[in-house]
């Protein structure tokens, strides 16, 4: 696809008005790309595009190259990769997929019918890649703050593992944004665009770090959860061995059998002794209840 961007804001055309248009955008696909030698040697680029697996932008002689690497949101684990020629006059994209496109048909209804200039568009451009990032992350906080109410709540069901996926994908778009700030900062130095998007970035890259300390703080208080419950159950365990604990003596004290102990052959021993075992049961629960052990 061949777009002109000028008075009339961004306009689809073909590859003859492109190569004479000064502010041309164009979008290929990998083998086509490959056959545009001619091109390639009439702007000198000498830099091939290569799977990358972060976003980048190098300065060159007489144009800026970039590989891009853009997550995509809902933790689908997947991204969009293109690559970019910024030169003087046009812009160069070589991607597979309709990614690009999209993303310029919605810079090109959001400019549509006004005087549109090819710096403009190389900062929406990229301001577009980030639309909706601040709402993901919003929805990112929202999905924490409901663990941490079920951690509250007393569900601990699986959190490790849905509290690993969800480090993962703050950490992922951290480094995401990290990446864009090194690409904003050259865009500002090089072709004096990119102010907007620097700050932007920046931004969204303090909020997931919050993201990351948040998840830090309800993984602790996940951990104090988890060792509340441990006490309530050594102090059960602790109730149990101390109340059973004067039963054990009395068992062992009348298992030995002698023949001078009268309470053998009394008629009333067995009662009496049972009663003494339920008494001391009563009287070592009323204390732990009375000091709130339990």
């Amino acid at each position: 696809m061949y777009y002109k961007v000028g008075e009339t804001g961004i306009q689809e055309t073909d590859r003859m008005h492109w190569e004479q248009t000064f502010g041309g955008i164009a979008v290929f696909d990998e083998d086509e790309w490959g056959e545009e030698l001619k091109l390639q040697e009439a702007y000198s680029l000498g830099k091939k595009e290569e799977d990358s697996f972060f976003c980048k932008l190098e300065a060159h002689a007489s144009y800026l190259f970039g590989t891009f690497h853009i997550p995509v949101k809902k933790r689908e684990r997947r991204n969009f990769d293109f690559a970019a020629y910024i030169l003087k006059d046009r812009l160069i994209f070589i991607e597979e997929g309709s990614f690009v496109e999209e993303c310029i048909c919605r810079v090109r209804n959001q400019a549509a019918q006004k005087p549109y200039s090819l710096e403009q568009f190389i900062s929406d451009f990229f301001m577009a890649l980030l639309e909706e990032d601040i709402l993901y992350l919003a929805v990112l906080e929202r999905d924490i703050a409901n663990m941490e109410e079920a951690v509250l709540e007393g569900n601990t069901t699986h959190f490790h593992y849905r509290m690993l996926g969800m480090k993962k994908e703050i950490s992922r778009f951290y480094c995401y944004y990290g990446q864009m700030t090194d690409v904003a900062e050259t865009l500002v130095a090089r072709r004096n665009v990119g102010e907007d998007l620097l700050e932007r970035v920046k931004r969204l890259q303090s909020e997931a770090q919050s993201l990351r300390e948040y998840a830090m703080q309800v993984q602790d208080v996940y951990q104090a959860e988890i060792t509340i419950q441990q006490n309530n159950v050594m102090n059960l365990l602790t109730v149990v061995t101390t109340v059973f604990l004067p039963l054990t003596l009395i068992a062992g004290w009348y298992g030995m059998n002698f023949y001078n102990m009268p309470e053998l052959e009394w008629k009333y021993g067995y009662l009496v002794v049972s009663c003494v075992c339920v008494g001391i049961i009563v009287l070592v629960l009323w204390f732990f209840k009375k000091k709130r052990f339990f």
